[in-house]
């Protein structure tokens, strides 16, 4: 069996007995069926963050702390966790172990595949650590010692990007409070970046020095988190179901918060049922894109879509290469590129296509809905309760091949195969 293959059996494993977990009644207070668990345990596994219940009121400690460890396993990576396991108890990690792991972090070598293992552990530690004890200082103050368990499950809920969160309003009572508007989207940028970038800028920290990789994936996440910032206060700024009853300088938090926390976050500050239809696509078009590769998000991701516009560029500049910080790319790149977008594409025009035959509801609802669960987003319009078992379903679908399918797609990409034969050459007329 492939690797892309075992990578989603075990993820699948995963799910299920997540599912089992949060089935018990240990982990709920009786609102919890088969459904609704399994519902959960794939949300979290895939680091979305759409739910069918409140998970602060719904779930036990217990249950919280489940849904916690899935996060945690499935946005560092499954077989992070198995390699360095494997490592601590003296057992050698063989080929088809490298092979699977290799699949999971989106690598197209086999060398340094345990160095990038135990890098992602200890990044993830640390950034979740600092960013819990800063949430602490809010949360504790207003809820006492329960408010360290809050500033723990937000904190590896951000890290990861998965957008759990343990109130019904998400964060929206600290739309104005500049800790939770700078911790929370500080821990969803880092986990974003990705591990490479950051493990990159730490050891460099010369911007010369950097890796195309990382420099792109700078200059590009800054770009899209200023864009998606100013177009969102733009267009809600006099929006009362919004921005419009906050004060001016908490119209700029949430501003803020909102326009970065498509990137794969699913937090929100303000009621995205209420925006207008005009920034419900700009969020959608930021969910796609998503984060960065070998990080905790979903999406295209950024590379991708800054690899397709400077294709695009070439194209009508007459070059055959691509230019960028003093690098070039070749065809390669840029065919994974387009197939990655094309197939990305195509699931999300199918699942919105499937999910309007079977529910009646807004098409920008659902279309929302179905955008958010292929970037792994977690952001809603307030449908997900309402979705029946064919809708569940549907979600689920598209909730696992957001996270694991990009991942198995990347993997058959790199690998390189020469055609025996060679045809000769043929002309279409585009555009």
């Amino acid at each position: 069996m492939p690797p892309p293959a075992l990578l989603s059996l075990f993820y699948m494993a995963l799910i299920l007995l997540g599912a089992l977990f949060l089935w018990l009644p240990i982990s709920h207070y009786g609102d919890i069926g088969l459904s609704e668990a399994l519902f959960t345990a794939t949300s979290a596994v895939t680091v979305t963050g759409l739910a069918l219940a409140d998970t602060g009121s719904a779930f036990t400690g217990f249950g919280q702390a489940i849904i916690a460890i899935l996060i945690q396993l499935g946005g560092l990576g499954l077989m992070t966790f198995a390699v360095l396991l494997l490592g601590a108890l003296g057992i050698p990690v063989g080929m088809p172990q490298r092979l699977i792991l290799r699949e999971d972090l989106n690598q197209t070598s086999l060398s340094n595949l345990t160095y990038i293992a135990r890098m992602i552990l200890v990044i993830a530690l640390a950034c979740e650590t600092v960013g819990a004890a800063l949430l602490a200082l809010t949360f504790v103050p207003e809820f006492g010692w329960t408010g360290l368990w809050q500033a723990v499950f937000h904190s590896v809920s951000a890290f990861n990007n998965a957008g759990f969160a343990l109130h019904p309003d998400s964060l929206s009572q600290w739309v104005g409070n500049p800790i939770v508007n700078l911790v929370i989207p500080a821990l969803f940028i880092l986990g974003g970046l990705g591990f490479i970038v950051v493990g990159d800028v730490y050891k460099t920290r010369n911007w010369r020095k950097l890796t195309l990789h990382s420099k792109l994936m700078l200059v590009g996440t800054a770009f899209l988190i200023v864009w998606g910032s100013v177009m969102f206060g733009l267009l809600e700024w006099r929006n009362p179901e919004t921005l419009g009853q906050l004060s001016r300088i908490d119209k700029l938090w949430a501003s803020w918060f909102q326009g970065v926390t498509p990137r794969t976050a699913g937090f929100n500050t303000i009621n995205t049922g209420g925006m207008h239809d005009s920034t419900s696509l700009l969020t959608m078009t930021l969910m796609l894109v998503g984060g960065g590769s070998t990080s905790t998000a979903g999406g295209i991701k950024v590379t991708t879509l800054f690899v397709l516009l400077l294709a695009t560029v070439a194209f009508f500049r007459r070059q055959t290469t691509l230019h960028v910080f003093g690098r070039s790319l070749g065809a390669e790149e840029v065919m994974k590129a387009l197939a990655l977008t094309t197939i990305s594409m195509l699931l999300v025009l199918t699942g919105i296509f499937v999910m309007t035959i079977n529910h009646d509801g807004q098409f920008i609802d659902l279309a929302f809905e179905v955008t958010s669960a292929f970037g792994t987003v977690g952001l809603s319009r307030g449908i997900t309760g309402e979705l029946d078992g064919t809708g569940r379903c549907i979600i689920m679908t598209i909730m696992f091949v957001g996270r694991v399918g990009p991942l198995a797609i990347g993997f058959f990409l790199a690998t390189r195969s020469v055609p025996k034969v060679k045809y000769p050459a043929g002309q279409i007329y585009l555009g």
